[in-house]
This record gives structure tokens, C-alpha cells and sequence, in this order.
């Protein structure tokens, strides 16, 4: 059996490859990031032809399609996942939200119907954005006086792509109650389980840079999910995106985020609820 000899990554490579993600994508990648760099992009510069990092990070700087740009965020992005990940948050959906929507949120003007819209941001393979459509289906089933929507957006095309599929092992769905897989999900022959067309329907799936300057949506959000993203951003390119979001929800909508994150609660953008929970003010 060959083993594959681990390629070195000089300082200046690394420093290169650092700029390029931070530039292009928000990430901050630390000195503690440089192995995980190494091991991730080693197949894809080999397969590429490239002999050395430098010349992989040329390759990508002149590919006038990104593709390659788009394959290198790809393998740095870490996509962890599972159903009900921090499930206080679903709880307060369900029991805090989705009340106040039913009772108090205005029709609107041109359907007549209260709109209700939830934006997954960095929604990764799928799970976070299935998981709320479930409860939205439990909640509110299919009443005529509320049209749910859910937006669900990655900077990772593979992400997504498994997304889309919905089809997850039976490990991946271990966390998903017995009776909603049983009536959200197909099973199938090898023993995976596949997201139902019910479903699917509820979610609308995008790639989407949160590092865009300005995000062009054609209405506001009731509750914007972005959970174990910004760990991943430094201190301004946080306010920054706290900012955007800030100008995407509605008067008095939720923001919610990571356990492990926070925001500075003089911003005076949202009011801080409950742990990982703020409204905007």
C-alpha cells in the first residue's frame, strides 16, 4: 500500500492561502488551522497537477471560472451537523414564535394570509433547515391563513448538493424522533432514510457568501438562524454581518446563534433575549 507523503506548507504559502480565504469568504484561518489546510487541500492540489501549495494557490487565483475558489472553501469549510443541533432553539420556535405569528402577525396586503419566513444561514447539509420545516409542519400544519417559507443558504456547493438530496444515513438521523421520521422520511433499501417531497417543498435552497456586501432579498425575515457560523469570522467581519442581518428582519424578529457566540449587547441592533436568543430592537 502507498502512503501518500504529506506536501509542506511554508509560512508564506500559508499566509497566501489565509488572505485568499479571508478576502474572498470572511473566514479567519488561524495558526492552528495550518494542518487542517494541509490535509484537506493535498488530494485537490495533487489531482490539479500542482507540485507544491504556491502553485496551487496560483492556479486558483487565475482560474477565471472560481471553480476552483469555489472547491478550495469547499475543503477548508467544516460542515458538522445533526437534527435538532442546540434544541432549545426549535423550542423556542415552536413555543415563542410561531404563537406570536399565528395571533398577531398582519396579513398581507396582497394574499391575505400572515407570511412567515425563517432564513437557515449556513444551513450546511440540510439538517438545520429540514429540522425546522418538521416543526413547522407540526405547528402549523397546513392552515390556509399562514404561507411558511424557509430560505436555507451555504458557501459550500457539496453541502448543498447533499441537501438538495436529502438522504441521510441512518447514524445522521438517529436524532430525529421516531415518529416524525416516520412521517417526514422514506426509508430506503441500504437503510438510509430520504427527506419526503412534503418537505422539500417548504425549503428553498441557495449558495450564498455571507461575505456579500448586500443581501438582495425581497422581503424581511420573522427568524434568521445562523448557528456556529461566525466562530469562524474575527471580531469586525462579526459586526459587520450582524449588521446585514440586522437590515434582513422584521421589526421585532429573532436572531439566532451558536451557544459558543455572542453579540455585543451594545450594538443597540437586537436585545438580548436569553442565551444565543436576541430580538431585533
Amino acid at each position: 500500500m502507498t502512503v501518500m507523503k504529506m506536501l509542506q506548507l511554508s509560512d508564506e504559502e500559508f499566509q497566501l492561502i489565509r488572505t485568499l480565504v479571508y478576502d474572498n469568504f470572511g473566514i479567519n484561518l488561524g495558526e492552528h488551522k495550518r494542518n487542517l489546510v494541509i490535509a484537506r487541500l493535498q488530494k485537490v492540489l495533487l489531482a490539479g497537477g500542482c507540485s507544491s501549495f504556491r502553485e496551487y494557490y496560483e492556479h486558483v487565483v487565475r482560474d477565471p471560472t472560481a471553480h476552483s475558489l469555489l472547491t478550495l472553501v469547499d475543503q477548508i469549510s467544516t460542515n458538522h451537523t445533526y437534527f435538532f443541533r442546540e434544541n432549545e432553539h426549535f423550542d423556542f420556535l415552536v413555543e415563542e414564535v410561531l404563537p406570536f405569528i399565528k395571533n398577531n402577525k398582519k396579513r398581507d396586503a396582497k394574499t391575505g394570509k400572515k407570511k412567515l419566513r425563517i432564513w437557515s444561514a449556513g444551513c450546511s447539509s440540510g439538517e438545520e433547515p429540514y429540522t425546522i420545516a418538521m416543526l413547522l409542519k407540526e405547528a402549523i400544519g397546513n392552515e390556509p391563513d399562514i404561507e411558511a417559507a424557509i430560505l436555507a443558504t451555504d458557501i459550500s456547493v457539496s453541502a448543498l448538493e447533499t441537501a438538495k438530496r436529502g438522504i441521510y444515513t441512518r447514524e445522521k438521523v438517529a436524532h430525529v424522533p421516531n415518529y416524525l421520521r416516520q412521517r417526514y422520511f422514506t426509508p430506503l433499501k441500504d437503510g438510509a432514510w430520504q427527506v419526503k417531497e412534503e418537505l422539500k417543498e417548504l425549503v428553498l435552497f441557495r449558495r450564498l457568501n455571507l461575505m456579500t456586501p448586500q443581501f438582495k432579498f425581497k422581503g424581511l425575515f420573522d427568524v434568521i438562524f445562523c448557528r456556529n457560523v461566525m466562530i469562524y469570522f474575527d471580531k469586525p467581519t462579526q459586526r459587520e454581518l450582524i449588521a446585514k442581518f440586522h437590515r434582513c428582519t422584521e421589526p421585532g424578529g429573532y436572531l439566532l446563534i451558536g451557544h459558543s457566540e455572542t453579540i455585543d449587547r451594545n450594538s443597540n441592533l437586537y436585545k438580548y433575549i436569553r442565551p444565543s436568543i436576541y430580538q431585533k430592537i
